[in-house]
């Protein structure tokens, strides 16, 4: 399906297409022999390949939203820049004020008078951009009373289907500009960062890099954030500092590993201004720059026992250095983000890294790599690197390693010397 026009989308909301859609897994495996199926059945070519295409995205799904994506619909770049469930659940905290009360748990034993005191006194949140919902999905589920809004006409329909088994959450297609942002509590948004053909969110797109042809246009969605009284901004991971109000707080997220957004935070949801790094995962770490070394004497040394690799997050946010100290680390390069230390790295900072056992320091050119790794056993490689230009792929096949036993080389340097470190994973 290259794209989902209003049509499809009005024959996909049919209450018996929807059956079939849940009842996906009763047709073969076979994405042909199902297609076939369908057709049999008296599906249009259109409403078929939705099924299927359906069917898929709720799959893919999963991993960002977990067992409530089986009951949602879902267009390819609207899952691609949907928000992770988790990372949606700390916006709203964000939002709403970390261990306040939003009338989530409201004891409704009083009948119809109860729930409407309680939605009155629910906070109000303008989610601009909603996208598929899943930031208003936890926006109100959190209890806060939600305006989910989006300029496509799709986008929108589709949220509303994700958020219909949400009172509190009602959904408008208008432009966020045209939204009087005055009459919320707080204010979310997430500027369209690529180009998108007309009529579909899910066609081909490309990626925007001028922050003014954002839709709604970064400065003027920095201009409402300011005025709110409590506002958060979701961008790209790779904003560049330059653009960070002093007003606000930049919070670069990693999720199980993946850097996935910045969000500038404003008004009351805003902590500490600055930057920041969350890692969230098994073990959570926040990093922030009053973090950082106010003298350069953690330096730059030569590789110890164990490299370190700091998570994305806290690279993106300019904050390596923060974990020195905790870490009892140094860097091996002034400009490359990577650290070592002699002292096998625990306690809560040991979080924001990957650790690496160094087991020896070989040359960067790859006939004698070659020969030092083939003399040591190894024949199976990961390649990272930082402050290398080389493809892994390319010097892969250019090794030509026999089998042997598995270890990670890096590739990067020690001052003015190109290098491989030898390392296994800790």
């Amino acid at each position: 399906m290259k794209s989902m026009d209003p049509q499809t989308l009005t024959e996909l909301l049919d209450v018996s297409v929807l059956d079939r859609l849940d009842r996906i897994e009763d047709l073969p495996a076979d994405e042909l022999a199902r297609s076939s199926a369908l057709r049999k059945e008296g599906y249009s070519a259109e409403v078929t390949a939705a099924l299927l295409t359906q069917a898929q995205l709720r799959k893919d799904a999963v991993k960002k939203l977990g067992p409530f994506a089986e009951d949602m619909l879902f267009t390819r770049d609207g899952l691609a820049q949907a928000t992770r469930l988790p990372v949606a659940a700390h916006h709203a905290r964000r939002l709403l004020g970390e261990g306040k009360d939003t009338g989530g748990n409201t004891n409704t034993a009083g009948g119809q008078d109860t729930d409407a005191e309680a939605a009155d006194s629910a906070p109000t949140i303008a989610d601009l951009g909603c996208g598929i919902g899943a930031d208003s999905f936890a926006f109100a589920g959190m209890g806060a009373q939600v305006t989910a809004v989006d300029a496509d006409e799709v986008t929108a329909a589709i949220a509303s289907f994700n958020l219909r088994h949400l009172a509190n959450a009602s959904i408008e297609h208008a432009r966020a500009e045209d939204i009087d942002t005055s009459a919320f509590d707080a204010l979310w948004f997430d500027p369209a960062r690529r180009t998108v053909g007309k009529g579909t969110t899910s066609g081909s797109t490309a990626r925007i890099f001028d922050p003014e042809d954002f839709s709604p246009s970064l400065s003027w969605v920095i201009d409402k954030a300011l005025a709110a009284k409590a506002a958060g901004i979701k961008l790209g991971p790779a904003l560049d500092h330059s653009l960070i109000p002093d007003e606000a707080e930049a919070q670069w997220v990693s999720h199980l590993g993946e850097v996935v957004e910045v969000c500038l935070y404003f008004g009351e949801a805003r902590q500490r201004p600055g930057r920041s790094a969350l890692v969230m995962g098994e073990r959570t770490l926040l990093v922030h720059e009053d973090d950082l070394p106010t003298d350069d004497e953690d330096g730059v040394g030569e590789p110890g026992q164990y490299l370190l690799e700091p998570d994305g997050a806290i690279v993106r946010a300019g904050l390596v250095t923060a974990l020195c100290g905790p870490l009892q680390a140094r860097r091996v390069h002034p400009k490359i983000a990577y650290l070592t230390t002699d002292v096998e790295p625990s306690g809560p900072a040991s979080a924001g890294v990957t650790a690496y056992e160094v087991t020896d320091v070989l040359p960067a050119k790859i006939p004698s790599l070659r020969k030092s790794l083939i003399s040591r056993g190894i024949g199976s490689v990961v390649i990272k690197k930082r402050g290398a230009d080389i493809v892994p792929d390319q010097v892969r096949r250019q090794l030509k390693l026999p089998a042997g036993d598995k270890a990670t080389l890096v590739f990067t340097r020690l001052g003015d010397r190109h290098v491989v470190l030898l390392t296994q994973p800790c």
